[in-house]
């Protein structure tokens, strides 16, 4: 992934090579490489193993690069005065190496040509820039995969599905390693749409995983301690069991929701507002109202007493005593209560 971001910024800056003269290590035979160079149209040449002297120019650029750019480089984090740059992170570094070429080497006039290193690269004229489409399909990754009989797709353990004419035929998948969520399938010069996921388990291609990242700087707030003053204040505010409403109570207020909570029932369970005997039978005794507190109503006075004196004549009334025929009139007419 270095190179092919440092490839990258290069064809962006200086436009296209006509030959890519690189070495024989593993990054350098990469198929991905092999496919830049062939979308911008790039020879790529490796120098012969065991030859130095075919990279005679690139080993005195990194002589150059060591005695006047790294020496100034220093691991140490806390140094004293006067004994270098300390460095922290590979992407400090390279944001130094990238001011020191541009700002130092590019304009330093070489001893053996006389001109400066930019100065001598443009004395053709300035580079042809390379478009961005052709930029972004350059650094492209592609695979070959066989489309199985379901028309689907491996790739690193991603399931995709493919147009259903492809069965059976060895396809190019092409792809941003990047990005696995897109996956482009030409075939002869000829479109065939995108691979659409079926199975995701990866997004990024596995050689394209990026730098570990730096790891986390403290913060200096006592976190853990203001979680645990927050767990300790929850604790506070717990459910009380004993604060809970009794279901029976509940029950009977749902039954009848016009009547309030402390209203007396009758054998039925019908809830009154208020209980008619008790009232009546604490007035008898009394001969006051049942709120003490009240003001005296004359016409709710009357009618406690008459209720009173009905309670009384049932009460009177012998258990033994037959009952009246039915539609017959009790003795003496119809019994009159004066309220």
């Amino acid at each position: 992934m270095a190179l092919r971001e440092t490839l990258r910024t290069g064809l962006a800056s200086r436009g296209y090579p006509k030959v890519v003269y690189v070495d024989n290590g593993s990054m350098f035979v990469d198929s991905a490489l092999r496919r830049t160079c062939a979308v911008i149209g790039a020879k790529l040449t490796h120098s012969q193993a065991g030859r130095p002297q075919g990279r005679g120019k690139i080993e005195r650029f990194f002589r150059t690069v060591r005695d006047q750019f790294l020496v100034e480089i220093t691991d140490a984090i806390t140094v004293s005065v006067g004994t270098g740059t300390p460095v922290a992170s590979l992407a400090e570094l390279n944001s130094l190496f990238d001011a020191w070429l541009h700002q130092v080497y590019h304009q330093r006039v070489h001893s053996e040509t006389d001109q400066a290193p930019l100065q001598r690269f443009l004395a053709h004229g300035a580079p042809a820039p390379v478009p961005g489409d052709i930029l972004t399909e350059a650094f492209r990754w592609s695979e070959w995969r066989t489309v199985t009989a379901t028309a689907q797709v491996n790739l690193h353990g991603n399931l995709y599905d493919v147009d259903p004419s492809l069965v059976g035929v060895r396809v190019e998948l092409v792809f941003d390693p990047s990005d696995l969520d897109r996956i482009d399938v030409p075939l002869h010069s000829r479109s065939y749409g995108q691979a659409t996921p079926s199975r995701l388990h990866r997004h990024v291609h596995p050689k394209a995983a990026g730098e570990p990242t730096a790891p986390p700087v403290p913060t200096g707030i006592d976190y853990l301690r203001l979680i645990e003053d927050r767990h300790t204040r929850s604790l506070n505010t717990r459910l009380n069991y004993a604060h809970l409403a009794d279901p029976a109570a509940t029950a009977t207020t749902e039954a009848n929701p016009t009547a309030p909570a402390d209203s007396a029932a009758d054998d039925e369970h019908w809830c009154y507002e208020t209980d008619l005997v008790a009232l009546a039978a604490h007035a008898e005794a009394t001969g006051t109202s049942s709120d003490p507190t009240a003001a005296p109503d004359p016409a709710l006075d009357a009618e406690l007493a008459g209720f009173a004196a009905l309670l009384t004549h049932h009460c009177d009334t012998s258990p033994d005593e037959e009952p009246a025929e039915p539609g017959a009139e009790p003795e003496g007419g119809r019994r009159q209560v004066t309220s």
